[in-house]
């Protein structure tokens, strides 16, 4: 049995000094450590790589819940690949999450479980004081970031919503969404 550590710092201004002491204090014989956004498990080279380290016995160690997942998804996605795999999970900073043991599992399951619920509560709160506001008249949305008239301009000038989309900067569907607005 391996212990493997993790470590993920956001940007390169960051230290990954504290965790990578933790880490090693905690007797993770590999480390694995990156400078990455956390808020999606795309472009995380050090992670794929620990996770392709890791074999069945072997123990994923973090500081934290959120170095290895931002969202609650993506962290039951990892950790039940890991338990598929036979490989567990510990967390330093959160001792009660270490899906080797019984006790363990549940801690984790609980934590993800409130963390959802948290999460759902606040983006009813939100979508509540946006309907409030737009009934006084005081948010009208996100102020367009699209030309409508830059789109126009191009379309009229027999430039194709690819090359529209390529010029501005912008995704085709939004060219065409423009173009059937300004056409409907």
């Amino acid at each position: 049995m391996a212990v493997i550590g993790y470590a993920r710092v956001s940007s390169t201004g960051q230290s990954l000094d504290v965790q990578l002491d933790k880490l090693r204090e905690a007797g993770a014989e590999e480390v694995f450590a990156e400078k990455r956004s956390g808020t999606a498990l795309t472009d995380r080279t050090e992670l794929d790589a620990a996770l392709r380290f890791a074999r069945k016995g072997d123990v994923l160690l973090v500081t934290r819940m959120d170095r290895l997942a931002r969202s609650v998804s993506d962290l039951r996605r990892l950790v039940d690949d890991l338990d598929g795999r036979g490989i567990g999970f510990r967390v330093l900073d959160q001792a009660a999450v270490d899906t080797t043991t019984p006790n363990g599992r549940l801690m984790l399951n609980m934590l993800a479980a409130f963390a959802e619920f948290e999460t759902d509560l606040r983006k009813e709160r939100q979508r509540e004081g946006i309907e409030k506001a737009r009934g006084r008249g005081v948010y009208q949305g996100r102020p367009a970031s699209i030309s409508r008239d830059s789109v126009a301009a191009l379309k009229a000038e027999g430039v194709g919503p690819t090359e529209i989309a390529k010029r501005l900067g912008i995704g085709r569907a939004s060219v065409y969404r423009l173009i059937n607005e300004a056409a409907g």
